[in-house]
């Protein structure tokens, strides 16, 4: 990359992708920097995409496309497998997009050699003489930069450039996989969720042949390195389930071993978003490395792209005579765009971050009051529990 790139992105996952994507449509230049050799399109094996998130794609000009990948889900089904307690339709769009084809289509909408492989991010200074962040990498390299996003996810370099408290932990984890059905699935165009004994299973159709299903466990010290090996997953999880019904246990059987993954749920706590430091000067974090938050209520990556849309436009509005005609952005207008961005962003994933707490919470609660407390909050809180779908992040 050249020294005097004007915005360079951390990070080419959902949410660096989609920024580098708008700020793309809105003129402005971005290089994205990777840590991978390639990109990171099959872990994590997919991801639901509510009204709020479509909203977002529709901005970035790729919704259409991602259409044509995945069927609209018409129904949730939430059930304690022997008794059947809720069966509702959803409303507004939903679908489940592989993760490869969302990271996939958002990197065929940028300009090419817009992602750098193979740069893993060490550290970030401050330049004493100009104040500009330098990057510095783990093979001793080091550039300086105007202006510094990060998309860099749970373990976020540029978030401990901002110094934002470590993420914390669920004493949950995440089991996920895809498995095909060459004949045809009877699954139907629904969300399925089980609970037994503790651990929950989801199952959601992608198409009429592709099914994506996750698994949430409670943590254990002792699986994490053995859980590494495909092949361990799939047997540790089938024992798992073992007492499962029989589709359920032939679909894990029947998964894609490359898709397979094996993840401890992570989240940034609720307060630390009311009082966290996002920005400093021209240096601001997005998506995961600025909200991550279990996927109870599917929202990560949707609040990815709703960031990546809000941010360009703060941006472009605070320097696009400038952009447009091609001259450099000024700092203190980028430094005035960031402390926009983190404005307007707060209380959204705030809302988001707090909910998805209190269910996981509740999830993963094993003492009633525990629940019972978790349930109360949950109701006073957010009386309608589908309203954050409802948001929209406005034009790009």
């Amino acid at each position: 990359m050249d020294d005097d790139d004007e915005v360079v992105i951390i990070g080419a996952g959902i949410c660096g992708l989609a920024t580098a994507l708008a700020l793309h449509k809105k003129g402005i230049k971005a290089v994205v920097l990777e840590r991978s050799e390639s990109l990171r399109n099959i872990t994590g094996a997919a991801i639901g995409i509510r009204p709020n998130g479509w909203r977002a794609l529709q901005q970035l000009g790729v919704a259409d496309i991602l259409r044509h990948t995945a069927v609209p889900i018409q129904r949730i089904f939430i059930t304690n497998l022997f008794t059947p307690f809720l069966r509702t339709p959803w409303y507004g769009e939903t679908r489940c997009l592989t993760r490869k084809d969302l990271i996939d289509t958002l990197y065929a909408a940028l300009p090419p050699g817009t992602v750098k492989f193979s740069c893993q991010l060490e550290s970030i200074k401050l330049d004493p003489h100009s104040s500009k962040p330098v990057l510095w990498f783990i093979d001793g390299s080091s550039i300086p930069s105007k202006v510094v996003i990060g998309c860099d996810g749970g373990k976020s370099v540029v978030a401990d450039f901002l110094n934002l408290k470590p993420t914390k932990m669920f004493p949950l984890c995440s089991i996920r996989g895809l498995t095909n059905y060459p004949n045809g699935h009877s699954f139907g165009n629904e969300f399925t969720r089980f609970m037994k004994s503790n651990v929950l299973i989801g199952r959601i159709a992608i198409d009429d042949n592709l099914v994506y299903w996750f698994c949430a466990p409670r943590y254990n010290p002792k699986d994490e390195k053995m859980w590494e090996d495909p092949k361990v997953i799939r047997q540790s999880t089938l024992e798992l389930l073992r007492d499962h019904p029989k589709e359920i246990y032939e679909m894990i059987e029947n998964a894609d071993m490359k898709s397979l993954s094996y993840t401890r749920l992570r989240y940034r706590a609720p307060w630390e978003l009311l009082t966290g430091t996002f920005c400093k000067k021209t240096v601001v974090v997005a998506g995961d490395a600025m909200h991550v938050m279990g996927p109870f209520l599917g929202q990560g990556g949707s609040a990815g792209l709703e960031d990546a849309v809000v941010l360009a436009r703060t941006l472009a509005q605070m320097g696009s005579n400038g952009v447009e005609t091609g001259s450099k952005m000024a700092v203190h207008r980028v430094e005035e765009a960031f402390n926009r961005f983190v404005k307007q962003r707060r209380m959204r994933v705030l809302r988001l971050s707090l909910q998805t707490y209190l269910t996981g919470m509740l999830l993963s609660a094993t003492s009633s009051i525990k629940k019972i407390i978790y349930i109360v909050l949950l109701v006073l809180l957010f009386y309608n529990s589908s309203s954050h779908i409802n948001y929209d992040c406005g034009n790009l």
